[in-house]
């Protein structure tokens, strides 16, 4: 089936499965969800892949995913979040048992709510790049050799060029050589009340970059020379690292990659598991990738309200940007029906957005214009409820992690 004979049939069965509701409303295909989970699966290579909620925010299709084969765990983004995913949330039964907190936190709370609670320093990883981060983990949360705090170590994955003067990729930790490593490791293991655990390393400029920009084969060309230079510089610099904390700390996992660099990452022997949950939704920035392409799963629903004039219609609210630096590629992208654009001067609004084309010129007050998000689990920050596709049906509606209260930063 050509591509806009699959687009066709996606949208004809989102409206049928929709069709009883207002906009604006988001939805998950879960056609295309299960498969992309599969895709993911295959593409770790036999290694079991640890789910980055931030790119999910929704438990129960977090709990979809981790009951397949092939996923094991969980990656937050705040300490207070895994701390409610470990504890199960208000009214739940047993959480989830394996979560590690992919950034450092300085959230006092919940770290003495950590430290004074067995199960749940069980249950959670706390990440750690520094020495001075590591003193205020002591000196907060005080914890005891009794009850000890589990640690995963972040080596920066960034690529280092000319003596440092190049930087690619994320600031990320301070922590970049094997030497540096080295040296955390030993000091995590002398302070009783820690236990190290774990490695991390998020190679951002290869997992977050699409290599096949449109419009922009120049840059695409520079994109993947850089690319190839960044995953043999980070082979042989984490393998060195892992081995030098191995020399002092039994390491339970070694973590790695995200969605983009899935099969690269697996492929180094010295990582244990891969990171991945963009993938799940498949969100507009990996339209930008040539090596793979997730079917999208999460769209978003909303009514058309004005015809201003000939070729224009505008939809209420649409200004739902991604995070990230500044560009049209962190706009929503408007899909069904096809060949919309914005209006330049104007953009995605907060109230209304004005859209041109001409397929605008065809569209009624009270129609539908559907959208995919830039990004994957910043589209649940919007929405209270995900309406969970099935064929032409709505199986569920399943609250968001923003439609169960939980403020995530």
């Amino acid at each position: 089936m050509p591509p806009s004979a699959v687009r066709g049939e996606t949208r004809a069965r989102l409206e049928r499965a929709t069709a009883s509701l207002d906009p604006p409303f988001a939805v998950v295909d879960l056609d295309a969800y299960d498969a992309n989970a599969a895709d993911l699966a295959r593409r770790a290579l036999g290694k079991p892949v640890r789910v980055a909620s931030k790119s999910l925010r929704c438990r129960e299709l977090m709990r979809r995913v981790l009951a397949r084969r092939g996923f094991r765990g969980v990656l937050a983004f705040t300490l207070p979040e895994a701390l409610w995913l470990a504890g199960g949330g208000e009214g739940e039964g047993d959480g989830f048992a394996d979560v590690v907190v992919g950034y450092p936190t300085a959230d006092r709370a919940a770290l003495r709510r950590l430290a004074g609670d067995e199960e749940l320093a069980r249950r959670v990883t706390l990440m750690v790049d520094s020495f001075d981060h590591l003193d205020f983990l002591a000196r907060t949360a005080r914890p005891s050799s009794r009850r000890p705090l589990r640690l995963c170590l972040e080596l920066d994955a960034s690529l280092r060029l000319f003596g440092g003067r190049l930087h690619v990729g994320a600031r990320r930790s301070p922590t970049h050589t094997p030497r540096a490593a080295l040296a955390l490791a030993r000091a995590v293991v002398r302070r009783p009340g820690f236990r190290l655990v774990g490695m991390m390393a998020y190679e951002a400029q290869t997992a977050g970059v699409g290599d096949a920009p449109p419009g922009a084969p120049l840059r695409g060309l520079a994109v993947r020379a850089m690319q190839r230079v960044s995953v043999a510089e980070l082979r042989e610099r984490r393998a060195a690292a892992v081995a030098a904390v191995r020399s002092v700390a039994d390491l339970e996992f070694v973590n790695g990659g995200g969605t983009g660099s899935v099969e690269r990452t697996a492929a180094e022997p010295a990582v244990t598991e891969v990171a991945a949950g963009s993938g799940l939704y498949g969100p507009a920035l990996f339209d930008a990738y040539r090596g793979f392409r997730p079917r999208p799963a999460a769209y978003f629903a909303l009514p058309v309200v004005r015809r201003p004039a000939p070729g224009v219609a505008t939809v209420l609210g649409g200004g739902w940007t991604a995070s990230g630096p500044p560009g049209s590629d962190r706009l929503p992208l408007p899909v069904f029906p096809p060949g919309l654009r914005y209006r330049w001067t104007e953009g995605p609004g907060e109230v209304q957005t004005p859209l041109l084309g001409a397929a605008a010129g065809r569209l009624r007050v009270g129609d539908r214009v559907w959208f995919r998000h830039a990004k994957a689990g910043e589209l649940a920050e919007r929405v209270s409820v995900f309406h969970l596709v099935a064929g032409d049906r709505v199986v569920a509606e399943v609250p968001t992690y923003r439609g169960e209260g939980l403020v995530t930063v």
